[in-house]
Formats: structure tokens, sequence, C-alpha cells
């Protein structure tokens, strides 16, 4: 339920450091995107337990995510989603366009329009994007190819006026038949 982009800073020592304080006792999933000089892009996870007090303990039954790709409520803007295919199908490319309203004072928030992140329901698959066509207009659309048949947490981060705006939508996707 809880999601933030961010850039951590780099030390003197090579090592990448973000201070964060966890809204509550779980477990949470870290990921780093990153791109080596000289190597290929790479996306490493973690896993972090934030203690709490017995009633904090959360559960580790499996999460089931209800689909919900209906117009979402950011801090200062709505977006709505339209996918093609209307129903995602594993292995194929999915179009996924948002609309904001309203989209006057958009801004770029950490180098792009916007930043998605995918998650399936299980946390195996994860994907980051940015735009593949966005100009700070209120439509910004992304590229995806799911890999699994799953329901995919699908974030979306972006800055209206100073204001940063985190969204989420739950797409179901299904194999070809």
């Amino acid at each position: 339920t809880f999601f933030a982009h961010v850039h951590p800073t780099l030390a003197k020592d090579g090592t990448l450091r973000y201070e964060t304080a966890f809204p509550k006792p779980g477990m949470y999933r870290l990921l780093g995107d990153f791109y080596p000089t000289g190597g290929v892009p790479q996306l490493i996870a973690e896993t972090v337990f934030v203690p709490g007090s017995a009633e904090d303990i959360p559960s580790f039954d499996p999460i089931v995510l209800k689909p919900d790709v209906e117009a979402q409520k950011g801090e200062n803007t709505t977006m709505e989603l339209e996918l093609s295919p209307v129903q995602p199908i594993v292995g194929e490319k999915t179009l996924l366009e948002f609309k904001l309203k309203p989209a006057d004072g958009m801004e770029k928030y950490l180098g792009a329009w916007a930043h998605m992140m995918a998650a399936s329901d299980d946390l195996v698959d994860t994907l980051h994007e940015h735009p593949f066509s966005a100009d700070g207009g209120d439509t910004m659309y992304f590229n995806v190819i799911f890999p699994r048949a799953r329901t995919y947490r699908v974030w979306v981060q972006f800055q209206r006026k100073g204001v940063l705006n985190t969204v989420a939508f739950n797409i179901p996707v299904t194999e070809l038949k």
C-alpha cells in the first residue's frame, strides 16, 4: 500500500544512501533500479522488516488485489486510465494511457514527467517505467509487457504545481486463450 520513488545520494565511497521513516511496522520491498557505466540495466530487490508491537505484526497471508482501473485522485489532480487492449495479456504489449484532470502546472519529477512502478500481487515481478510520450500536457502514455498472469498494482508518481501526486491502479493480466 506504500510507494515512494526516490533517488539516493551517492556517497564518496560509492555507496548509495537514502534515509526514510517507514509509515508503519511491517514488511517492505525495496527496489534498486540502476544502469552501471559499461553495464546493462539492473533491478535488485531486498525485503526489509520494520519491527513494531505485537499488535503491529503484519499478516503473511497472500494479498488479494481486487481489479481497480477507475479514476484515482492524487493530492491535487485526478488520473484516469485507459488500457489497450482493455484486458492485458501476458507477454503482449499493453498501452496505458493516463489522463490528468486538471493538468495545468505539470512539472518534471526526478527528471521525468512521471514514474511508474508495477508490482505483481505476489511481489515477484516488478517493472519501473517512464512515459514514452508525455509533454507536460493532460495525457501520458506507457507501454508495458506484463510477464505473468497476475493482478499488478501500478503506481504512478507525477508532480503538479510543486505537489507530488501518487496514484495506484490494480490491473488484472490474463493468459492468451
